[in-house]
């Protein structure tokens, strides 16, 4: 099977029809659908293409897969579909501007080359959220862990701590357990927010165990990880627990920063958009974990990808035509995202994606 890979609009190799900030799940969609449309595209990603889906230890809910997958799997293969399609996936690039041009065109800004395209479509996605205790930034790397994926093989029959309670939290606690002797997963309330399965398989596994009504106050060592202080909520205790480890999931923030004051973002930082993903931004759209929205799951991202796509294929239609749609030059005013009154902050605990999943 052949395909006729998409030509560049000027013939120059760094200019494109769309630049899609980001290759996560709604990122590669979003390729994938651009590139079949023959649209020139270019992926531009800061690691490497997948993101968190990238390092999810196993995927269960993604359709097509009903004996699960590895995230990285996935990942591979969503990359692999948007290359054959010919989608320029340029990863370990980091996006530092986006620039407006007189023309209504864009051009970003990487650490590397300036990129001209049409339109753009931005899926930043989301990192770790930081909980900011004690200890957490000078142990880093020295038992101070956000990801069991890449750091669980090196606490084979240690104890460590998980803390959290929402789905990332109780899946990946689950995975150190097949290397750790025990996990104990620090929550602080007094019932988890993952999903049932996800639970019920957590408190069936012996490794497992839960302390609830609590919070990590202080994370102690000398020159690494060798305890953690927790208080009981409600009595007030403190108890030191020796540990080798310990891993944070407490929600995630959006990768915006670069964003203020180019198109409107939530107070938490996520991207504001309309039902057709249109940003405050003529030409620029969002899709992924870094939108403001209820759901952050894989499905979910890869479904705003296809529909960011569509929307900037019409969107490029309309200026080849000169009846090009979008919100109006007004900017935010232009913009009413649905639902955005409902939307609850996304980076809280037990929203991060990774439920049993991982999506």
């Amino acid at each position: 099977m052949s395909f006729v890979l998409p030509s560049h609009p000027s013939g120059q190799p760094d200019t494109f029809d769309v630049a899609i900030v980001g290759a996560g799940p709604g990122g590669m969609t979003a390729a994938i659908y651009c590139s079949r449309a023959r649209l020139a595209t270019v992926l531009l990603e800061r690691n490497t293409a997948g993101g968190i889906m990238a390092i999810t230890e196993r995927i269960e809910n993604y359709p097509g897969f009903p004996e699960g997958i590895t995230g990285f799997e996935l990942s591979e293969k969503m990359k692999q579909q948007a290359a054959q399609f010919g989608a320029d996936l340029r990863e370990i690039t980091t996006v530092a501007a986006l620039d407006r041009q007189a023309d209504g065109s864009w051009v970003v800004v990487t650490d590397e080359e300036r990129v001209a395209a049409r339109a753009v479509i931005l899926s930043p996605g989301v990192e770790a959220r930081k909980l900011g205790v004690p200890g957490e930034a000078e142990f880093m790397g020295r038992g101070v862990s956000y990801c069991a994926t890449c750091d669980g093989a090196l606490y084979r029959d240690k104890e460590v701590v998980v803390i959290g309670g929402g789905d990332s939290a109780v899946e990946e606690g689950m995975f150190l357990a097949k290397f750790a002797s025990t996990v104990h997963v620090i929550h602080r309330r007094d019932e988890l927010r993952a999903q049932k399965i996800a639970q019920e398989r957590a408190f069936a596994n012996p490794r497992m165990h839960f302390i609830w009504n609590s919070q990590v106050r202080r994370i102690v060592g000398d020159t690494k990880v060798e305890a953690v202080d927790y208080q009981n909520v409600i009595d007030k205790s403190v108890t030191t627990l020796p540990v080798s480890g310990v891993f944070f999931y407490v929600g995630q923030l959006p990768n915006t920063t670069l964003l203020q004051g180019v198109v409107d973002l939530d107070e938490n930082g996520y991207i504001l958009t309309d039902d057709h993903l249109r940003t405050s931004q003529p030409g620029v759209f969002a899709c992924g974990d870094a939108r403001a929205g209820l759901i952050k799951q894989i499905a979910n991202a890869v479904g705003e990808g296809a529909l960011a796509a569509i929307q900037v294929e019409k969107y490029l239609d309309g200026l080849d035509f000169g009846q090009a749609g979008g919100p109006a030059a007004g900017g935010a005013a232009a913009v009413e995202p649905a639902g955005t009154a409902a939307v609850e902050p996304a980076g809280v605990e037990g929203r991060a994606r990774g439920d049993a999943a991982g999506a």
